[in-house]
């Protein structure tokens, strides 16, 4: 046992590289695999919804706007694994770290003993008898080495099981890295494709652009004249109702060939426009990322928050909540680029932070397509949620 147990005594588990993972804590490493793991499910069958329904479809702009919702769901599915396979590779370095400190303190005592043990085993008997009382003390020790080594065998296979719990640590920690570098390789190519997708679109609605150019200068002069968001966004609301109501306006009555005949009045009243529906049709989180900020939080300036603040990965991909039509995409003072969508029944949804959009005022987007990038680091995407100009709580909305 003597030399074999030492060499394993001193032995810690190798190979952990030094990987460049932004390590979290245990706690919020659980939360994070947690919710990746759930948002991951949930775009992929997102992804798998939209490309069955890309297929279905007869119109080439319905087939293309699903196709590129379809890889937009794929990416944020990436970018939930990628969020996934850190949190596991923290969760990982934490458990190596614990093994790591009951190995340092359960070895060095014991390659103390096993040291001693051993120049006393090696002790040639005829110089011990040649001590006066060493025989008799040699006597001892051999008792004690007797009883203290099966001792010593069942700490040492403890610690033989717990170098191979480092070892099945590193090779999983090893799993988490390779699925973290296949999951980036794989956002990088989906990226390409959506904006081969993206290119593909512009290039078949360019002649109808002008009037889409005209309406976002409009809406590039409302943000400047507007006071701060709300009155954007109450200004915007008032277009969309003055554009309901305009469509509800009833069509030029036909001269009756006989003028003779009664003529039906019409009430030139528009009708009353249609109560707000339940929720926006199929309601989801714009972009993935655990929750910094919840509605009604109290925000360091005093006011209480409006809607979601979330922290994505640097250049996520954002996609629209909800289907509806874009009523302002740009910049605005102190809130990056954002994006204000009317969806039908009397709600609009507004997206702060981007770093970039991708979608016109008179858009028409469905739920779940892509609406830009966002910046990451310390600026959050932010969500904010309104019913006939009422902010409410996003989270209550999810489909």
């Amino acid at each position: 046992m003597g030399a074999a147990a030492a060499a394993l005594l001193m032995t810690a588990p190798q190979g952990w590289a030094q990987r460049e993972v932004t390590l979290l804590e245990p706690e919020e490493a659980q939360a994070e695999l947690t919710r990746a793991t759930r948002e991951s499910q949930r775009a992929q069958a997102r992804a798998d919804r939209f490309a069955k329904e890309a297929e279905e479809a007869s119109e080439a702009a319905d087939k293309t706007a699903r196709e590129a919702a379809a890889m937009a769901a794929q990416i944020q599915a990436s970018e939930a694994k990628i969020a996934a396979a850190r949190a596991r590779f923290s969760l990982l370095q934490s458990d190596r770290d614990k093994l790591a400190k009951r190995l340092s303190d359960r070895r060095e005592p014991l390659v103390r003993l096993t040291g001693a043990l051993q120049t006393t085993a090696r002790r040639p008997l005829a110089l011990s008898a040649l001590q006066p009382g060493s025989l008799k003390d040699l006597v001892y020790v051999r008792a004690v080495l007797a009883s203290a080594v099966p001792e010593i065998r069942t700490r040492t296979a403890a610690l033989r099981a717990e170098l191979e719990e480092g070892e099945r640590l590193e090779r999983r920690a090893a799993r988490a890295v390779a699925t973290l570098r296949s999951s980036e390789t794989e956002l990088q190519s989906r990226r390409t494709q959506l904006a081969e997708l993206e290119t593909r679109q512009r290039f078949a609605s360019k002649d109808a652009r002008s009037n889409a150019v005209r309406e976002s200068e409009r809406a590039l002069a409302l943000a400047e004249e507007a006071r701060d968001l709300d009155g954007l966004v109450d200004t915007l609301g008032e277009a969309a109702k003055l554009r309901a109501e305009l469509a509800a306006l009833p069509g030029p009555i036909a001269r009756p060939s006989d003028l003779s005949a009664r003529v039906v009045e019409v009430d030139p009243t528009p009708s009353a426009s249609p109560s707000s529906s339940s929720r926006p049709p199929g309601f989801q989180l714009p972009v993935q990322g655990r929750t910094i900020a919840g509605f009604g939080e109290l925000r360091e300036s005093g006011l209480r928050s409006k809607g979601l603040s979330l922290s994505p990965a640097p250049s996520a991909q954002v996609v629209a909540p909800s289907a509806g039509r874009i009523a302002f995409a740009g910049p605005y003072r102190g809130f990056g680029r954002i994006v204000i969508i009317e969806h039908p029944g009397g709600w609009t949804s507004l997206v702060t932070g981007l770093a970039r959009t991708e979608v016109e005022v008179g858009d028409e987007v469905i739920g779940g397509a892509p609406l830009g990038v966002a910046s990451g680091g310390d600026e959050p995407i932010s969500l904010e949620l309104r019913r006939d100009g009422t902010p409410v709580n996003p989270l209550n909305f999810l489909g």
